[in-house]
Formats: C-alpha cells, sequence, structure tokens
C-alpha cells in the first residue's frame, strides 16, 4: 500500500470491537494496554484477549486492574490477561515498567490519559496533561523498542482525539510557564503530540517492522477521562463539533482494528477515526486530522524536545 492511498475498511463509527476482531486470531501475540482499568481500555483488552493474545494491563491502580483482569478471564476464555503497575506521570515508573518487560511485544496501545484537567504540574515542572499523555507514553515506547523489534510486524496504537484540532504543539511555551494556562487548549497540544508521535516514530522504526498509527476513538460518555467535565459541558462542545457519543465498545473499536486487523498489516504514520483512515480537517465540520498533526517537521522536532526533557530531568 502506498502513502497517497487512504485506508478504508468495511467496519464504520457503530462498529464494536468484538466485530472488528471477529474472526482474528492473535495466538500467540503479547499486548499492553495502558490504563485498561476502566473505559475503552477494558473494551480494548477483552477484544484483544477474546481473539487469543496474551494481554498486559498497565495500570496505576494494581487492585482495580486486578478486578478488571478477572473479570477478562472470566468473560473471554481467550488469551492470558496480565496486570503490572504502570503511572505515566513518573518517569522511574514508566522505566521500571519498560525495563521489567522480557521478550517480544506485538501490540502496544497507549490508551491512557487524562483530560481537561485544572492546572497541575509534575515534580520536573511538566504541564500534567503533556507529561501523561504524552511524554509517559513516549519514555515507554521508546523503552519497548526492542521488544517490539523483536516481535517482528509489531504495531503501536497512539490515542489522540478529535481536540487535536483545538492546538499544535506551542515549542515555545509547551508547558505554560509564560502563557495563561487553558485546560482544553493543554488537552489539544497533548493529543497533537500523541499524533505527532506516530508520524515520526513510524518513520524511525518502519525499517524494524514496527508500524505506529494514531487514533482518535470518538466521544465516549462512560468513562473516566471526561471526570473534570460536567455533562453540560460535554454536551455543549459534542453539539458545537457535531458529534454523538458512542459506547466503550464502539470506542476501542478504531484501536483494536489499527492493532489487529490484518489489512493495515505494514501500514503507519497516520490517523484513524471511525474505523478508517480520516480526511484532512475541514474548518467548520467536525472530524479529520489537522494538518499541523501531521507536519513531519513538527514530529521531528517534537522527538527532539521530548528526548531533551526527558534527559534533563535524568539529570543527563
Amino acid at each position: 500500500m502506498t502513502v497517497s492511498e487512504r485506508v478504508t475498511t468495511p467496519f464504520t463509527a457503530t462498529s464494536t470491537a468484538a466485530e472488528v476482531v471477529d474472526g482474528v486470531d492473535l495466538t500467540g501475540r503479547r499486548a499492553i494496554v495502558t490504563g485498561a482499568a476502566s473505559g475503552i481500555g477494558v473494551e480494548t483488552a477483552r477484544a484483544l484477549a477474546a481473539a487469543g493474545a496474551e494481554v498486559t494491563l498497565a495500570v496505576r491502580d494494581v487492585e482495580a486492574g486486578e478486578r478488571t483482569a478477572e473479570g477478562l478471564t472470566a468473560s473471554t476464555g481467550g488469551g492470558r490477561v496480565l496486570v503490572a503497575q504502570l503511572d505515566l506521570a513518573d518517569r522511574r515508573s514508566v522505566a521500571a515498567f519498560a525495563a521489567a518487560w522480557n521478550g517480544p511485544l506485538h501490540i502496544l496501545v497507549n490508551n491512557a490519559g487524562v483530560m481537561r484537567t485544572p492546572e497541575t504540574r509534575t515534580p520536573e515542572g511538566w504541564e500534567l496533561q503533556f507529561a501523561t499523555n504524552h511524554l509517559g507514553h513516549f519514555a515507554l515506547t521508546t523503552g519497548l523498542r526492542p521488544a517490539l523489534a523483536a516481535a517482528g510486524g509489531a504495531r503501536v496504537v497512539s490515542l489522540s482525539s478529535v481536540g487535536h484540532l483545538r492546538a499544535p504543539v506551542d515549542f515555545d511555551d509547551i508547558h505554560f510557564h509564560r502563557r495563561a494556562y487553558d485546560p482544553t487548549i493543554a488537552y489539544g497540544q497533548s493529543k497533537t503530540a500523541n499524533v505527532l508521535f506516530a508520524v515520526e516514530a513510524n518513520r524511525r522504526w518502519a525499517a524494524d517492522g514496527i508500524t505506529v498509527n494514531a487514533v482518535h476513538p470518538g466521544a465516549i460518555l462512560e468513562t473516566n477521562l471526561s471526570r473534570h467535565m460536567s455533562r453540560e459541558e460535554l454536551d455543549g462542545v459534542l453539539q458545537t463539533a457535531g458529534y454523538t457519543f458512542k459506547t466503550p465498545q464502539q470506542g476501542a473499536a478504531t484501536s483494536v482494528l489499527v492493532a489487529a486487523w490484518p489489512d493495515l498489516e505494514g501500514v503507519g504514520g497516520r490517523y484513524f477515526e471511525d474505523c478508517g483512515q480520516a480526511l484532512p480537517h475541514v474548518p467548520g465540520t467536525p472530524g479529520g486530522v489537522a494538518g499541523h498533526a501531521l507536519d513531519p517537521d513538527a514530529a521531528s522536532r517534537l522527538w527532539r524536545v521530548s528526548l531533551d526533557m526527558i534527559a534533563a530531568a535524568d539529570g543527563g
């Protein structure tokens, strides 16, 4: 498949994760899903396990993860479901998780995230949404690169959002040290970073057989992600954007498609929504992908900046 060809699939915005993996055999594959103790992370893990994969739930709350794993094991009858502690806002936790991983890794779904949080900073002074949504997953994925390369044909899924349309990465003030903090802009910037990461990681790693794509799961009401927003705020955002709510099972479908659908072998560096590759965003219309999120120069710059931030925090 050439870069110019837009990917379409038989699935739609209303397809579920179970429908996407129907008939797909992931026996012998190993997967990690971050933030898999609730919301679409659970449904992503459920679909992968039902298809036969060994799935590790990478979660902050291990007890909640264990409860989720028990439920998934009972309901799927598929692959093994394991649990490991991971706090994406804590770089030591991320490093420990990556160091503890043994053997190949076939699927990594960077699902966890926070949205529109009050102004909060990590001990390094990093803005929380950027630190969690981008830097934590950046460090995790680069730390797991040897395992991904060892798998042969590994896939990485980077969860973005339609929120990326709101803001490019402000390289002059990523952490809001000079400009006034705006939770919506901060969230949008972090979601743009998720797409840019997919673009640059795919460019760097395709030769190792690793493909990386970004996805927008859709607007999901029944998750913890929107806990910092009232229902009125959510309704207002969705009405303005022209979106309707999806169920968690529908919300997980695009992630599972990119992670497991056989016809996407070798496809990377793209942004998917509603189970297909997104079209360029047209102002005044919902959905699509912004040009600033696919800019290869911005993607390369973000990679270097991210490495520098982490190295500085580690005293390098």
